[in-house]
Order: structure tokens, then C-alpha cells, then sequence
């Protein structure tokens, strides 16, 4: 006999197994298991923009964060369903609406890329079309790494203070009329931008706070255990020297193919 195990089991360790043993009661198989319901969720919607070449945990990470919220759906969203490829094409990420199909959110996301994609995206007026329609009724629109790029392209961050990747802070002050902010996140109003890839988690888990109070943030930080601790001290681009630099935008670049 097969015996099945579900994650909250897994989770709830030797509790789970006592109760097992205490009703005595045969695993139940798979033929004749009743499907769990769907349950209808009132809670926030959060939509996260995939577009070729975006970084995988510009949009995972905040995911995997925003996912947890009680009653949330976090969708993601592209110009047409189907896979995405991030930047290095080795990874597909599944957009599961595209935009003609979602005109509403309550929380807009915009993920990061490499040159290539970043470009494209600021350059794509069905896209930056839909974000502004979107940004009209979101309580919440933000961006990761280089999506702050995209979310300037449309006209949003003019005036305003944000944040980006470190490498394109410059590109931000001196195209458009922003203020760059050498912060993980930076909160402009209702528009929230975070720094490189990596500072998307740490947005999602003050957005959450905001969402849902400090008390489910904490709780959603140790239920993913985000406890970074590196073994190297070399993350923030104001302590790195030039030589680091370049060997990082290198690996970035290479990566990129």
C-alpha cells in the first residue's frame, strides 16, 4: 500500500504521525481521494508582468513572498499566455493571462532584465499602454531591478524618488526626472521600486507588511526562512570596487548569451 504524503504532513512532523497512529486509520489512495475544494479568494490580486529576457528572481522571488498572504492570487501576466524566457533562456516561466484578459489588479509587478529585454520592454507601447490602464486602479504598483526602467518608460516615475539596479542608476537620473536612491526599496506614494534582482524579496516582505500587517510579514519571512547569510560580503555595489564591477556586469552579460 501506497502511502500518501502531503506537504502539511511533512510540515507538522511528528504531530501528524501521532495522529496517525492514534485513529489507526488506512492512507487514503488517489482513485478514490475527494478533490480538495477551490477555495474563493477575496484577498488581494497581485499580477506580475513576464516579458522576454526578464530575470528569473526579479519575479519568483516577490512570488514566492506575495503567494503566501492570506485569501492572495498572484497571476502572471504577459502580452500573450505561454512561456516566458528570462535572460540567461535557460529557464521558462508560464504566464498564465495575458494583458487583453486582465484590467484590473490590486498590486502590479514589474520584474527586471538585461539589456536586451529592458530595452524592449521600454520601447513596447502595447506594454507600457497596459501598465499605465493597470496603474489607475492598483493600490500598490512596483517594480524590481531595471523594471523601474519600464515603469519610467511609461510616465510614472517622473518627479519621484526610486531606486533600480546599481549599474543603471545613472541611465535612470539622467533620462528620465527621477530620483535615485541607493536603497533595497524606496516608496514613492503608491509606487514602490526595489533595487537588483535579490531586493525584490525584501519589497515583497514590506509589502506584505503593508497588505497585511508586520505580524503575517514575519510569519511569511520564517515560513520561506529568509534568513540571508552570504559567505561573502560583496552585495552592495557602494562597498565594490571597479574592478568588481565589471567582472560582475561580465558574468551578467555572458550569462545573457
Amino acid at each position: 500500500m501506497t502511502r500518501e504524503t502531503n506537504r502539511r504532513t511533512v510540515l507538522r512532523g511528528s504531530a501528524a504521525v501521532a495522529a496517525v497512529l492514534a485513529t489507526g486509520s488506512a492512507a487514503t489512495s488517489p482513485a478514490s481521494a475527494t478533490p480538495a475544494p477551490v477555495r474563493e479568494r477575496r484577498g488581494p490580486r497581485v499580477g506580475i508582468l513576464l516579458y522576454d529576457g526578464f530575470s528569473l528572481l526579479d519575479a519568483t522571488g516577490p512570488a514566492e513572498i506575495l503567494s503566501r498572504l492570506p485569501d492572495a492570487t498572484v497571476t502572471m501576466v504577459a502580452e500573450q499566455r505561454g512561456p516566458v524566457r528570462t535572460d540567461t533562456g535557460d529557464v521558462a516561466v508560464l504566464a498564465e493571462r495575458s494583458i487583453a484578459e486582465v484590467d484590473r489588479l490590486d498590486v502590479l509587478l514589474v520584474p527586471g532584465a538585461g539589456n536586451r529585454g529592458t530595452l524592449a520592454a521600454m520601447g513596447n507601447r502595447v506594454l507600457l499602454d497596459w501598465i499605465r490602464a493597470i496603474h489607475r486602479s492598483t493600490q500598490w504598483t512596483t517594480s524590481v531591478c531595471t523594471g523601474s526602467l519600464v515603469l519610467a518608460a511609461a510616465g510614472m516615475l517622473d518627479g519621484r524618488r526610486a531606486t533600480t539596479y546599481w549599474a543603471s542608476a545613472e541611465y535612470l537620473e539622467q533620462t528620465f526626472k527621477v530620483t535615485y536612491e541607493a536603497q533595497r526599496y524606496v516608496r514613492s506614494g503608491k509606487i514602490i521600486t526595489a533595487a537588483g534582482v535579490s531586493a525584490g524579496i525584501d519589497m515583497a516582505l514590506y509589502l506584505a507588511a503593508l497588505i497585511a500587517g508586520k505580524a503575517t510579514a514575519r510569519a511569511v519571512q520564517l515560513a520561506v526562512e529568509y534568513d540571508p547569510q552570504p559567505p561573502f560580503d560583496s552585495g552592495n555595489a557602494a562597498d565594490a570596487d571597479n574592478r568588481l564591477k565589471r567582472h560582475a556586469l561580465e558574468l551578467l552579460e555572458w550569462s545573457a548569451g
